[in-house]
């Protein structure tokens, strides 16, 4: 067993600790067992639930706390799904009542996410009625996410919790997660009932500083509680089992739910927390909407003393059901109205007005919450006071707050911050249209091909990464359902469809936890369907915990074969796998991943249920198990030619993956690969395009050492000064390039300083890809911070790591002018769906005029991504090289030591984190300077506006080396006519660059002779050198027409050829006069032919335009001639774009013959070609 560290914050007993609220939990278990021991009580624990997020990081912190846990007799156990582990938890309160123990009690917790309670429902009540232990006690602790920001569905626990008679308690913060916790236990071991725990994101993903003392809370145990006959715990029940069910309902109705009232009751877990000598309005409030109201009324400028003159009187509800009656009816009196502020549908305010009613006709206050005094079902829909969709903003409650005030106080302090509030909301009613970044598939994700289908074909979802399909490809992917319902809703609509035969989605873990029996249902009512188990080797939605047991692709295999499925495919990454085959059932047959879209066609025509295992590891797994060593690096890196690249985006078709990005060259848009963020996978190289080359025994090139450098000394920055306000940073970033770090870091410092912080992770789905914010507040003291979220207006700083979700409505919202100072990463990096929409634009100049407005010109851009990897060798520095960036501009109210400590804390890259921090901090100081050392990692051409004279000099130029000077004089001879045409007009060159360009586009096709060219011209070998170390070997990957074999459906396949094609390509690329020549044998293929034509067709279709310009068609004519720039790629590729394009060209064709008069075709594709070509 590994030495517990006494600085360890889980085992801690002096001082205070910084913790976020998973690892409260984590602690909670800890503090317990040292409570029970100091009490004389030798006690265990016994933990077990299953992930999901809030709560998706619970279980790895657990087992990161092993040691710590085992030392204390503490036993994690993960449940295979959320019911059976909440079984295992009731079990573990009947220790003694099956056989001898040497423990006194075992106290259990159960964790899952709002579903998981959903599922547990059953053994919810029976474990609460049946009892808990005397000295053990049972805490289910319930991930809420009341605004489904990771959940299909919006949920709320309290109610099911309700309906099992589980008293519910609902910490505020991360400290009551603790004081809570133990108040739960000692509630559950008093009263024999099991608690229910409400963990909201605002709370369990937030961090904080919190006092370690384990032994300073002290409870209370009721002595006004008459005991029954065999006390309220667990017990033998005998007799019949009809009375011992009625025995059970009767203590539980008579004795023991009243038992947890008195806890609660002699604990004051409910109490006024403020109050008035002449109070009139009282609001009441629970968790998170605690904090809110905290929050509201100091945004109204309402302190303590200002409250008490007002007359508003506050009441804190810890545990929301069932609400303890005394407490409250002594709040409520005086009152003339109770405002009850909670989240979601009613819970406390039904219970407030129940205790209210025939309390005492002289205590009868208005009771307002969900609606105003009208009242709920009132005409054709409610009047919404405070809605139950969604969740509350802090200005929501103040407006209301405000409301309720004005009816019987004015106020001229109330009405300035109303109006001050209402300027900081008018930025929320800007048209801030900034493109979203949604979550999205990893880079190499197996989902990327595995939840593809044949054209035709639909899919059904469920649980797991893989529901992202029912966005990312929604032409295929249709509906979804609950956890291990998977493809159920097929038996349902099978017999009433006109569709033969459907594929469901179902993930390993899911089908560990419940999948199998969806399965099973499906071959008993003998449906057509497929299912894909996508077995990748973890549980990666929820951060790639493994599978909680053994599942191995030979078990799953015999598994499936074994409840009746007559035809079994297992499709894998490495064949080598399976080299064995006795191992698997002798009726499952083995296929590569290419060959995925030809076993679906065979499959959709078997009748019955079928299964395809797709063996692929996770992504982001194998990223983090190469790290630690664990998995098999990669052998190949890959590489794009840009000049050969055509951007016509088949790879990213191919991979949909968010490792390719555009690459803008003078050219026009191609792609390149982010070596950084890229696993890997190679599926990208399977896009029908010669540019792709692949690299044996190459690593990708690092940066320059600190040290290596000479830089002047830096100056310490003025640091700001916290007062009583905090000091709020919102950090934004995409989810899986470690941003949320700089949140946790920061806290840390702020920590090791004594300094108060909060620090909230809004990530949910986006951990995938998407949009992250972290919101940072610092302050003089914990007492300071009340909500975690930062309010409307109240960023002192946004650190925009990412510059689209910098640029977002909810982040420009947190933004004052005057106030806010925004940092910003100039880096362009598209979201994922670019890889399915090729021409995507970065809204670069409108986010940068948006921030700019937003803070008032107080903004700093910076292209950190390009300057940390070109500096650190890989994009991941970028975030900490921000942070340097902002502390040394005077942003960050922390030391630099308390920093660097907390980077060192860390433990993970500290030394390039702690250089990327430093280079971070010369960038502020000397830009220009960092600017000059910084070197791009490959070379990078940019496109520049250009002159028609400098654009057809350099294409004259570049046809010649394509073939010969008379070649290139047929083109500018084309391009001189316009150009006089034009002239004549007056009206510009604009149709004349059009032309140029599609001209030039379409004579300098990529045949055999130019890709040789291009690979040979000595450039590509200068890119490989300026990207790449290593002593590497090149592959390349080609489907020459007169060589390569074709696919099922008739399409060219792609083939490995070594590093002697370089030296075949440099004989080739001298024999390019042959082209269009009688001994040019790859000139006489259909797709050489259908080029050549495409050059005399828009030659001709060019005279047809000059014969009819005129002032008035000139628009018409730019239009048309753009057409050729999306006939891109090649082979299939280029000939469905071409087919595309011929189609558009007739339209507008026929259009400018009939002088425009003919009805105009709508095609937003040509809209945009012909914006983008006006622009350039």
């Amino acid at each position: 067993m590994s030495t517990v560290k006494t600085d360890d914050p889980l085992v801690a007993t002096q001082g205070r600790v910084f913790m976020s609220g998973i690892q409260a939990l984590v602690r909670l278990l800890v503090v317990q067992r040292l409570r029970d021991e100091k009490a004389g009580l030798k006690t265990g624990g016994f933990v077990s639930g299953y992930r999901g997020s809030p709560l998706g990081g619970l279980d790895e912190a657990l087992w990161k706390a092993k040691s710590v846990l085992e030392a204390q007799h503490i036993r994690f156990v993960p449940g295979v799904n959320e019911e059976l582990a909440a079984t295992a938890v009731w079990g573990s309160q009947q220790t003694d009542l099956v056989g001898p123990t040497d423990y006194d009690g075992v106290f259990g917790l159960w964790y899952g996410k709002g579903p998981g309670v959903d599922r547990c429902g059953d053994v919810f009540k029976h474990m609460n009625f049946s009892g808990t232990a005397k000295h053990g006690g049972v805490l289910l602790v319930a991930g809420d996410d009341h605004n489904a920001y990771s959940s299909t569905l919006p949920h709320q626990t309290d109610h099911l919790f309700a309906a099992s008679m589980i008293p519910v308690l609902y910490p505020c913060n991360v400290q009551e997660y603790l004081e809570l916790g133990l108040h739960g236990f000692a509630m559950s071991r008093f009263s024999g009932c099991a608690v229910a725990f409400k963990a909201l994101a605002d709370t369990v993903e937030s961090s904080a500083s919190i006092p370690a003392d384990p032994f300073a809370l002290q409870t209370v145990i009721p002595e006004d509680v008459v005991i029954p006959e065999g006390g309220l715990n667990a017990r033998l029940w005998t007799g019949p089992l009809g009375s011992q069910a009625r025995a059970q309902e009767t203590l539980m109705q008579d004795h023991k739910i009243y038992a947890a009232i008195a806890y609660a009751r002699a604990n004051r877990l409910n109490r006024v927390t403020v109050d008035s000598p002449h109070a009139r309005l009282g609001i009441v409030a629970s968790g998170k909407s605690y904090m809110d109201v905290l929050e509201a009324l100091e945004e109204l400028g309402i302190d303590e003393a200002a409250a008490a003159r007002i007359g508003i009187r506050l009441f804190k509800v810890g545990m929301p059901w069932p609400l303890e009656p005394v407490g409250v009816r002594e709040f409520a009196v005086g009152l003339e109205e109770i405002l009850v502020v909670e989240e979601k549908r009613q819970v406390v305010e039904y219970q407030l007005k129940e205790h209210l009613y025939n309390w005492d006709t002289n205590v009868r206050p208005r009771v307002i919450g969900k609606f105003d005094e009208q009242g709920e079902w009132v005409g054709t829909r409610g009047q919404w006071l405070l809605p139950a969709t969604g969740d509350f903003s802090v200005a929501q409650v103040a407006r209301v707050i405000a409301k309720r005030i004005a009816r019987f106080h004015q106020s001229d302090l109330i009405k300035a911050r109303l109006a001050f509030l209402d300027a900081k909301e008018a930025v929320l009613q800007k048209a801030v249209d900034t493109p979203s970044r949604p979550a999205y598939y990893c880079s190499g994700c197996p989902h990327n091909r595995s939840t593809k289908v044949p054209e035709g074909s639909v899919a059904l979802a469920g649980i797991g990464c893989h529901v992202m399909a029912t966005s990312i490809y929604p032409e295929h992917t249709r509906t979804m359902t609950q956890m291990g319902g998977e493809g159920v809703t097929w038996i349902g609509q099978a017999a009433f469809s006109n569709r033969e035969h459907v594929f469901a989605n179902l993930g390993d873990g899911t089908y560990f936890h419940s999948g199998q029996l969806a399965l099973r249902a499906s071959v008993a009512a003998n449906v057509n369907i497929t299912y894909k188990i996508l077995y990748n080797d973890a549980v990666a939605m929820t951060g790639g915990q493994p599978i909680d047991g053994t599942l191995t692709v030979q078990q799953l295999a015999h598994q499936v074969v074994a409840e009746g499925v007559k035809r079994v495919a297992l499709v894998t990454e490495d064949l080598s796998r399976y080299t064995d085959r006795a191992a698997l059932p002798s009726s499952v047959t083995v296929h590569e991943r290419k060959t995925l879209d030809d076993i679906q066609r065979e499959l959709r025509e078997f009748k019955g249920v079928s299964v395809i295992i797709y063996d692929q590891t996770c992504a982001a797994e194998k990223r983090r198990r190469r790290k630690k060593g664990e998995f098999p690096q990669a052998p190949e890196r890959v590489f794009i030619n840009s000049k050969v690249c055509e951007g016509c985006g088949d790879c990213g078709v191919a991979s949909n993956c968010v490792s390719l990005l555009p690459l803008e060259t003078e050219f026009g848009r191609k792609r390149t690969i982010d070596q950084s963020s890229c696993n890997q996978d190679t599926t990208c190289v399977e896009g029908f395009c010669p540019s792709f080359v692949t690299l044996t025994g190459a690593t990708v090139r690092k940066g320059k050492s600190v040290a290596d450098v000479e830089f002047p000394a830096l100056p310490e920055p003025t640091i700001p000064a916290l007062a009583d306000q905090p000091y709020d940073i919102v950090v934004t970033g995409i989810g899986g390039t470690g941003v949320i770090t700089i949140g946790a870091m920061l806290g840390l410092a702020a920590h090791l300083e004594g300094k108060g912080v909060s620090v909230l992770d809004m990530t949910g789905m986006s951990q995938k890809n998407g949009a992250v914010t972290s919101h940072v507040r610092l302050a003089l003291t914990p007492e300071s911070i009340h909500a975690q979220r930062i309010a409307t207006g109240e960023a002192d700083l946004v650190l925009g790591c990412d510059m689209l979700t910098a640029g977002s409505q909810d982040v420009i919202a947190k933004t004052r002018p005057g106030v806010t100072v925004a940092v910003v990463n100039l880096h362009e990096q598209p979201p994922g769906y670019f890889a399915k929409q090729p021409d995507w634009q970065f809204p670069t100049e409108k986010i940068r005029a948006l921030i700019d407005e937003s803070v008032a010109e107080r903004s700093h851009f910076v292209d950190a991504t390009r300057l940390a990897t070109a500096l650190l060798g890989d994009a991941i520095a970028t975030n900490l090289f921000m942070l340097g960036y902002a502390y040394q501009k005077g942003l960050v109210p922390l030391g630099e030591a308390a920093i660097t400590r907390a980077i060192e804390h860390n433990g993970v890259a500290v030394k390039a984190n702690l250089a990327a921090f430093l280079w971070g901090r010369r960038a502020a100081f000397d830009l220009s300077r960092v600017e000059r050392i910084a070197t791009p990692v490959a070379p990078v051409i940019l496109p520049m506006p250009q002159r028609l004279d400098e654009l057809v000099q350099r294409h004259v130029a570049f046809l010649t080396d394509y073939q010969d000077a008379a070649y290139a004089k047929r083109y500018s001879a084309v391009v001189e006519k316009v150009r006089a045409k034009e002239l004549a007009l007056g009206k510009g060159e604009t149709l004349t660059k059009t032309v140029a360009r599609s001209l030039f586009k379409l004579m300098a096709y990529k045949d055999e002779y130019e890709v040789a060219r291009l690979y040979s011209d000595g450039e590509f070998r200068k890119q490989l050198e300026a990207t790449f170390d290593g002593d590497y070997e090149v592959t390349f990957h080609l489907a020459p027409p007169l060589f390569a074999k074709r696919d099922s459906q008739g399409r060219l396949q792609k083939r490995r050829y070594g590093a002697w094609m370089g030296t075949a390509f440099a004989m080739l690329a001298k024999f390019r006069f042959l082209r269009g020549g009688a001994f040019d044998v790859f000139g006489r293929t259909e797709e050489r032919r259908m080029e050549r034509q495409l050059i005399a067709d828009y030659v001709a279709t060019v005279h047809r335009i000059l014969d009819r310009l005129s002032l008035d068609n000139r628009d018409l004519a730019i239009e048309l001639a753009a057409v050729p720039e999306k006939i891109r790629g090649f082979g299939h590729v280029k000939h469905a774009n071409a087919e595309k394009a011929k189609t558009r060209w007739k339209e507008l064709e026929a259009l400018y013959a009939a002088d425009g008069r003919a009805t105009r075709p709508t095609s937003i594709h040509a809209v945009t070609a012909q914006r983008t070509e006006t622009a350039a």
